[in-house]
C-alpha cells in the first residue's frame, strides 16, 4: 500500500498551495495594518501613546507579522522534512526491490512466480493477482505454493517477514557496501 499515490500527491500540493496563499493574504493584511498604524501614529503626534485603540491595533499588526514569520519557518521545516522522508522512502523502496530480486534469483523463481510474488508482497489478493495476470485463481495459488516451497516459508506473512528482516539487518544508506543478495543468516 503506497501512501504517496497520485491522488494523495495532488491533495498535498493543493493543501501546500492553500497554505502559501493564506500566508500571502496574511502578509498583505500585516503590511496594510502596519502602514495604517504608522500613519495613525504620524497623524496623532506625541499623544499617540495614550490612544488605546492605536496601541491595540499596532500590537495586533505586530502579532500578525510574528505569526507569519513562525508560519514560514514551520512551512520550510515541513518542506525539508518532506524531502527527507521522500528520499528515505525512495532508498527503502530501492533496497526492498534489490532484496526481492536477490531472493528471487536465489530461489530460482520463474518469471511468472516473480510476478506473483511481487504482487503478493504488495498486498494483493489471489483474485486481484489473477485478474492482473489474466490467469485463473488456481494458477496463482499454485505459483504461491511453489514460491513458499522454494523460499522455505509457510505463507505470505512469513515471506514478507523474511524480506523485511533482511532489510532491517543493514542500514539502508549503506546499500552499496551490502551488495546484492540475501543476507547470511
Amino acid at each position: 500500500m503506497t501512501l504517496l499515490t497520485g491522488d494523495n500527491l495532488t491533495r498535498i500540493r493543493r493543501e501546500g498551495l492553500g497554505l502559501v496563499l493564506l500566508i500571502l493574504v496574511q502578509a498583505f493584511c500585516a503590511v496594510f495594518f502596519l502602514t495604517d498604524a504608522m500613519s495613525d501614529f504620524a497623524d496623532a503626534g506625541r499623544f499617540a501613546f495614550k490612544d488605546w485603540h492605536l496601541i491595540v491595533e499596532t500590537v495586533a499588526a505586530l502579532g500578525l507579522v510574528v505569526g507569519i514569520v513562525f508560519e514560514l519557518r514551520y512551512l520550510f521545516r515541513l518542506l525539508r522534512r518532506k524531502a527527507h522522508v521522500e528520499r528515505g522512502l525512495s532508498i527503502a523502496a530501492g533496497a526492498l526491490h534489490e532484496v526481492m530480486e536477490a531472493y528471487f534469483d536465489t530461489w530460482a523463481l520463474t518469471p511468472a512466480e516473480r510476478d506473483v510474488a511481487t504482487f503478493a508482497l504488495k498486498g494483493m489478493s489471489n483474485t486481484e493477482i489473477a485478474e492482473l495476470r489474466g490467469s485463473a485463481e488456481g494458477t496463482v495459488k499454485a505459483h504461491l505454493n511453489g514460491i513458499y516451497r522454494k523460499a522455505g516459508v509457510s505463507g505470505r506473512g512469513a515471506l514478507l517477514s523474511l524480506l523485511v528482516e533482511d532489510l532491517m539487518q543493514s542500514p539502508l544508506l549503506d546499500g552499496a557496501a551490502r551488495g546484492p543478495g540475501p543476507s547470511k543468516r
